[in-house]
């Protein structure tokens, strides 16, 4: 029974430590609302309100057509504009991409020519100027191919795509962006509050007082990572419910009490990752190095940015001894598809494998911490 409570006791004054620490509080509130409202709303690799703008020198219901086509939320409404004012507007950086389209242009399309429409696109502007291209590249297309075909009714028989965009109908980059942010947010603070909390112990001399406790160092360290986890796990199901399901209305289609397991599971293997490279660090920066050097690639890597199939064979089969591939896994199958256990169990045993193996390594390096000091 002592040592159940002992445990207890020691993880109740983590928290206690934690709510002293005015600094780690602002870092957790911010994490899990403002820097998951912000990724989710303002991803630069998004085409959204692209400032676009049309020379109509051909005035005509194609080039009146091609215009219309452009609408929010990918581009802005198109301003008409003269063929004078095109230089001066790419100059000032008021368009992204402005549309020549040349005189007599309907007529040489129904003529079966092969006009040219010129697209200016302010290449500073990296981001919309990729995306933006091919987007419009392929609107005037099949806006020219859908007029043309009213006007030649022996034209070749065209064969439809009809896409079927599946877990996000309207390719919503929020939807994504959102989830995806709680789960890096999950992994980063985790690693961060453990290791922290046995450094701030280490630099203010408490842990000397541990040492003369009847406390062993296995109570220590799972005191830590019941109450840090405890805290990530509270927050991660605030972040959830509040601002990915409340203020940006991203629709969750699977269990989230299933996907708060995985993720208890996965703090399980994080947070004893934090606590051993915190005996690793002597200090707060040298630990705040470490962590870069730890989530850079267990987040980057994980799946969550590039499919692991991109990926080298190589950092595919090194990433699976990482528990964010799995947790990133679990939560793209939960959250967007919908997957219940009988679809997720596997990633669940390999989080809880490598939570243990994570567990002891971090407890044998944390006893031999204590013994030097002691």
């Amino acid at each position: 029974m002592s040592f159940a409570t002992n445990i207890y006791r020691l993880g109740i004054k983590e928290l206690w430590s934690l709510a002293r620490d005015p600094v780690m509080l602002v870092l957790i509130a911010y994490t899990f609302t403002v820097s998951i409202y912000v990724a989710a709303t303002a991803m630069p690799d998004t085409l959204h309100k692209a400032p676009i703008a049309i020379v109509d020198e051909d005035g005509s219901p194609l080039s009146a057509r091609i215009a219309s086509a452009f609408s929010m939320p990918r581009f802005s409404p198109p301003v008409m504009i003269s063929l004078p004012e095109m230089d001066a507007g790419m100059d000032n950086g008021d368009y992204t991409f402005v549309i020549d389209i040349p005189p007599d242009f309907q007529r040489d399309v129904l003529a079966g020519k092969s006009p040219r429409l010129q697209l200016n696109v302010d290449a500073t502007r990296m981001t919309q100027a990729f995306t933006g291209s091919s987007y419009v590249q392929q609107m005037i297309s099949d806006e020219v191919s859908e007029f043309v075909a009213h006007y030649r009714s022996s034209a070749t028989p065209r064969v439809d795509l009809v896409l079927r965009e599946r877990f996000n109908p309207n390719l919503e980059q929020s939807w994504f962006g959102a989830l995806m942010e709680v789960i890096n947010n999950v992994t980063m603070l985790s690693i961060i509050l453990t290791g922290a909390a046995l450094i701030r112990e280490r630099e203010h001399g408490t842990i000397e007082h541990l040492l003369v406790m009847p406390v062993t160092p296995f109570e220590i360290m799972v005191a830590k990572i019941w109450s840090m986890g405890l805290v990530v796990l509270a927050a991660a199901t605030i972040a959830l419910l509040v601002v990915v399901q409340g203020a940006l209305r991203v629709p969750v289609e699977g269990s989230v009490v299933l996907f708060l397991l995985g993720t208890a599971l996965h703090l399980f293997a994080t947070t004893s990752l934090g606590i051993f490279m915190a005996t690793l660090a002597r200090s707060m920066p040298q630990f705040g190095l470490l962590a870069v050097l730890f989530l850079l690639p267990m987040e980057l890597l994980s799946g969550g940015f590039t499919p692991r199939e991109s990926m080298p064979a190589i950092v595919q089969h090194l990433m699976l001894f990482a528990p964010t591939t799995h947790f990133v896994s679990l939560g793209k199958a939960v959250l967007f598809r919908g997957a219940g256990l009988s679809v997720v169990w596997p990633q669940f045993l390999v989080l809880v494998a490598i939570g243990a193996a994570f567990f002891f390594i971090a407890l044998g390096r944390f006893r031999k911490t204590i013994n030097e000091m002691a």
